[in-house]
């Protein structure tokens, strides 16, 4: 299986499936010096880790990290720091029930990869989707707090939900400390409340939804990424969609702007008064010609209902014959929900490297 590393010079190769003993990630092309210790990737694990509500799938993993490679410290170094070489980060998988997907072993999941898997393949993992899981974002989380520590203190990225279904937040109401008052990541308090019942009323359908995602990231300066073939939009979108369940990328107004006139989608500029222009609005979404502007970077991501679900659906056998199919096991209402960390993380992922191509090219 090929394609398992993402980015440029800085490069990130995950590995290890669903039910496996461990999954992990190793970051290629960190600089050397900067401050790296397991707490500084715990913080953002344990905020993408299951169990954490009612509302997310009830397998518990710690997700605790180990850094095996790539930091060194002495009594010369104020902590554990990168020494530029290949930073690898395990994360033991401790609670698979691998016996929740015997029905499942020859039978293809509608909406899963099940059956593509194995047209490509001739094999697949049956337990819980082996690579095809969302279990292995948690090592995208993992690269993604390293990638934290290039950006610095000066970038600033988070996500938040705004839909689950067809209940939309009010934006009127948008406050991001509400994110870390709810287990939604919703910025809307009053939305919080209404999914709380949708999802409980979702759950004992046997049943799932999907969502929708904002990520931002503020304090990128203008001049990251390349034309044509490097603009960092695309890149941001290919890292989202390569997201499990993820269906669709907007950048800045997105869709919203074939409604939009010249007139009205034009972000005009004023003259700011540290020299630089003052945008009057940001249709472009933080970035234009494929390169940023300093504005900030805004995308939202369509996130499609989880497919495992307890309401049987038809499908076919691997020997071709008619079945229908219901899948046990501990799985999401609304796999959006820990899709925020993952977002943040890929979208660190893609900066970062920005980052030091950027430095590559221009020297600075």
């Amino acid at each position: 299986m090929s394609h398992n590393t993402f980015g440029h010079l800085f490069r990130v190769t995950t590995w290890g499936e669903s039910h496996g003993p461990a999954l992990g990630c190793v970051v290629d092309g960190c600089p050397p010096g900067l401050p790296l210790s397991v707490a500084d990737i715990q913080y953002w694990l344990n905020r993408r880790k299951p169990g954490t509500s009612r509302f997310v799938t009830q397998r518990r993993e710690a997700d605790e990290v180990k850094i095996l490679s790539g930091v060194f410290e002495d009594d010369r170094t104020e902590g554990p720091v990168t020494t530029g070489a290949p930073i690898s980060l395990l994360i033991e998988n401790t609670d698979q029930r691998s016996k929740d997907y015997g029905d499942i072993r020859d039978t293809y999941r509608p909406g899963h990869a099940d059956y593509v898997y194995d047209a490509k393949y001739g094999v697949r993992d049956y337990r819980g989707g082996g690579r095809s899981s969302a279990r292995e974002t948690a090592a995208r989380v993992a690269a993604g707090a390293v990638a934290r520590r290039i950006l610095g203190d000066e970038i600033t990225i988070r996500a938040a939900l705004v839909q689950i279904g067809k209940v939309k937040i009010d934006r009127a109401r948008w406050d991001w400390n509400e994110i870390e008052n709810n287990p939604f990541w919703s910025p809307d308090a009053a939305a919080a409340k209404e999914w709380e019942a949708l999802l409980d009323e979702t759950r004992k359908d046997g049943n799932s939804v999907g969502a929708v995602l904002e990520v931002e990231a503020t304090g990128v300066p203008a001049g990251w990424g390349a034309p044509i073939y490097g603009k960092i939009d695309a890149e941001i979108a290919g890292a989202m969609m390569s997201i499990n369940a993820v269906k669709g990328v907007e950048i800045g107004a997105g869709f919203e702007a074939a409604e939009l006139t010249g007139v009205e989608n034009a972000d005009e500029m004023r003259a700011g008064n540290d020299g630089k222009p003052l945008f009057l609005s940001n249709h472009a979404g933080g970035v234009l010609g494929g390169i940023s502007t300093g504005q900030p970077i805004v995308a939202r991501i369509a996130i499609k209902p989880t497919s495992s679900i307890l309401t049987p659906r038809r499908s076919i056998t691997k020997d071709g014959a008619n079945t229908e199919v219901m899948t046990k096991g501990r799985h999401d209402p609304c796999v959006g929900i820990r899709a925020a960390p993952v977002a943040e993380a890929m979208l660190a992922c893609v900066l970062a490297d920005a980052k030091l191509r950027h430095r590559g090219q221009t020297g600075r």
